[in-house]
């Protein structure tokens, strides 16, 4: 626990309470510019008071004894503030008070850190994100337990060296359900969202320092999976007999031609649609990640899938635009399909979005900003992401430069 900047007590009257000339002493105890109060149940008369001096005037025994009783509270405030300082407790104006008044303060946990920060976001964030924190606190429990033999950890026990013992613990830690272990991004993910609870408890004055200042993540570059030319055709081309496997790679081909989301094709309507000033239709929506606007020109193929499905009945009685399957059990399907179709790659329903900023778009020399519009990124560095793993754009692009070097020539 470091050291506070500033403590300090000062005694003064409450004038707004001054009754028949006498006004209440009060105690004021600041610690890092916050301040708390205290009733010290003793008044005087408002000319016997020095505001200067915080204390009584005078040479009177009456005087002499207040005074007397006002530096024995200054000692004890001073000797509370010095038992947490020695305990290594959480600093504040209001710790001091309660110490002083005899009021065992709770001192937070990290584990009632974590179910207060889910209590408080259940209904704010999506349940995919909020499960993401449950798993975080199931290792954070697993770490306490395995490795530092405790249950719980006191948020002023926290440090930097409590991060890389945790960073390590996952490093090594192989589940005993048949699962692959973290991944580098997978822990430093985990260790993303601890900050960010972290940062909710010094936002409420439970912690006075952050454990993370020294502390710099690492990310692994990943390498962004998408379908070739090739590999989209072959999807494109197979039709399958199973009505569900058929709606499955509609669905996927029509993402791929649109470059959104899985939870925003989901979320599709009607009313999505509209006729741009070009004469073609166009999607308007947001970004359920994001809620940043997106407006995507509907290429052919995807206008056809459209049609496809435009008096489908229970397409039509849902509302929706597509009949779209539980993320989950879509991504199973995907897998399927992948096997009839002869690719090898891990087929998921987000390498869709994937290829159409790689193998429709850019490789199509549509320039990266327009890209980047159609995508809903906030910053073109992440759709820089597609451009760097294209060759066949590069390869084009320097056939284009060698032609105009021999035309030059």
């Amino acid at each position: 626990m470091t050291t506070t900047n500033t403590f300090g007590i000062v005694f003064y009257l409450k004038k707004q309470k001054q009754k028949k000339g006498k006004a209440p002493i009060y105690a004021r105890i600041t610690i890092d510019g916050r301040r708390v109060e205290i009733s010290i149940k003793k008044d005087i008369d408002v000319e016997n008071w020095s505001k200067g001096k915080g204390m009584a005037k005078g040479k009177g025994e009456e005087i002499r004894a207040l005074n007397t009783f006002l530096e024995q509270i200054r000692s004890r405030m001073v000797e509370c503030y010095q038992q947490l300082q020695l305990k290594k407790q959480l600093i504040t104006a209001v710790a001091v008070k309660n110490k002083f008044l005899g009021i065992e303060e709770k001192e937070h946990s990290l584990m009632s850190l974590f179910d207060f920060h889910n209590e408080q976001m259940k209904n704010v964030l999506e349940w995919g994100t909020m499960k993401n924190y449950y798993t975080t606190k199931n290792y954070f429990q697993l770490y306490l337990k395995e490795t530092l033999h405790i249950s719980d950890i006191y948020l002023s026990q926290l440090s930097y060296m409590f991060i890389v013992g945790y960073e390590k613990f996952m490093k090594e830690y192989t589940p005993l359900q048949p699962k692959k272990p973290c991944g580098q991004n997978t822990i430093m993910k985990h260790i993303e969202r601890l900050r960010k609870v972290i940062n909710l408890a010094i936002k409420n004055e439970w912690l006075d320092r952050d454990p993370f200042q020294k502390f710099q993540p690492t990310f692994l570059k990943t390498h962004r999976h998408f379908l070739t030319s090739n590999e989209l055709a072959s999807i494109e081309e197979k039709v399958f007999k199973s009505q569900r496997l058929q709606h499955v790679k509609d669905v996927f081909i029509f993402s791929c031609y649109t470059g959104l989301a899985y939870i925003d094709v989901y979320e599709l309507t009607p009313d999505n649609l509209f006729l741009g000033d070009d004469g073609e239709f166009w999607i308007n929506t947001f970004r359920h990640k994001t809620d940043i606007q997106v407006k995507v020109p509907i290429l052919p193929q995807a206008m056809e899938i459209l049609k496809k499905y435009k008096n489908y009945s229970k397409v039509v009685e849902s509302g929706k635009l597509l009949p779209v399957y539980s993320n989950q059990i879509l991504n199973n399907y995907l897998k399927e399909i992948a096997d009839f179709c002869g690719i090898e790659k891990s087929l998921t329903f987000h390498i869709a979005r994937h290829t159409f900023a790689t193998t429709v778009t850019l490789t199509n020399g549509v320039p990266i900003e327009t890209v980047s519009k159609m995508l809903g990124h906030t910053s073109i560095k992440t759709t820089q992401i597609y451009a760097k793993v294209i060759e066949q754009k590069v390869s084009e692009d320097m056939r284009i430069l060698r032609n105009k070097m021999a035309e030059k020539k």
